[in-house]
C-alpha cells in the first residue's frame, strides 16, 4: 500500500469535502425504518463473516474510515466518534453491515460504508481484521467520577451477563467490548438504546436498562469508561499509527 501522511486537520477536510461533493450531487440517504432489528437475516454479514481476510487490503480501505476515526482507530475523546480499535472483529462486522442494510441510523457514516465507497463483502471482512487489530486507546475519555460504587453495583447486577466482568463483551454473540471506550460516546450510545433511536440494539439490554434513572446511567458509564483492556491491548500513550504516517 502506498504510505499515506494523515493528520488530523487533513482527515477533517477528507469528509468535509466528500459531504459537500455529496450534497453537490444530491444526498446520499439512508433506508429509514422503524422496525427494530438485531439480528437481520440474509444479511451480507453471514458472507463477510466466512470469508479470510486480506489484512493489507483491509489497511487500504481503513483509509476512508480514517477521517473520522484517525488513523489509530481511537476516535475523540469527547464522544463524536468512538474507539474502534481492538474491537470484535464479529461485532464490527454487524455494526458495519447495520449501518449499510439501514438497520441503525448512522447518517454521518452510511455514505462512507456504502459499497461504492468501500466494496462488499469481502472488502468488509478486509477492513474489520484491520480494527480489530489495532492497539487500543490506554487514555480513553471517562466520566465524572462522582457516584462510581453505585455503577459498580450497577453493572455487577446488570451488565456483567453479556459485558463480561471486565467490559470485554462476547466476539461470538456479538456483544460489543465497552472497555476503554469513550464516557461521552458510551452515554449517547445508552440513551438512543433505551429511548429505541438504535434500532439494532439488543432487545434484552433494552428491557434491562429500561427503568434506570439518569443518575444510574451516568454511574453505569462512569464505571465502565474506567474499566481498562488487557494491557496486552493497548498501545503507548501517545502511539501513532505507522501505516498512515
Amino acid at each position: 500500500m502506498k504510505t499515506v501522511h494523515w493528520l488530523a486537520a487533513a482527515s477533517a477536510l477528507t469528509v468535509l469535502v466528500a459531504v459537500s461533493a455529496g450534497q453537490a450531487a444530491g444526498p446520499v440517504q439512508a433506508p429509514t425504518s422503524d422496525k427494530k432489528v438485531w439480528m437481520s437475516e440474509g444479511s451480507e454479514r453471514d458472507e463477510a463473516l466466512k470469508l479470510t481476510p486480506n489484512l493489507e487490503k483491509g489497511k487500504e480501505i481503513y483509509e476512508v474510515c480514517s477521517a473520522c476515526h484517525l488513523p489509530e482507530g481511537w476516535g475523540q475523546t469527547e464522544g463524536t466518534f468512538p474507539e474502534i480499535a481492538g474491537q470484535h472483529r464479529t461485532v464490527l462486522i454487524k455494526q458495519l453491515e447495520d449501518i449499510r442494510e439501514g438497520n441503525r441510523d448512522n447518517p454521518t457514516m452510511y455514505p462512507f460504508a456504502l459499497p461504492s465507497e468501500i466494496g462488499g463483502a469481502q472488502s468488509v471482512a478486509d477492513v474489520t481484521e484491520y480494527i480489530s487489530r489495532l492497539p487500543m486507546n490506554p487514555e480513553n475519555g471517562i466520566g465524572p467520577g462522582t457516584d462510581i460504587e453505585h455503577g459498580k453495583k450497577l453493572y455487577a447486577d446488570n451488565c456483567v451477563r453479556c459485558h463480561g466482568d471486565q467490559g470485554e463483551g462476547n466476539a461470538e454473540k456479538y456483544y460489543p467490548r465497552i472497555q476503554g471506550q469513550h464516557y461521552a460516546y458510551l452515554l449517547r450510545q445508552y440513551q438512543w438504546i433505551k429511548e429505541g433511536k438504535r434500532r439494532n440494539a439488543n432487545p434484552e439490554m433494552v428491557e434491562q436498562i429500561k427503568n434506570f434513572t439518569d443518575k444510574d446511567t451516568v454511574a453505569v458509564l462512569d464505571y465502565v469508561s474506567r474499566l481498562k483492556p488487557d494491557a496486552k491491548l493497548l498501545g503507548p500513550k501517545g502511539w501513532k499509527n505507522p501505516d498512515f504516517q
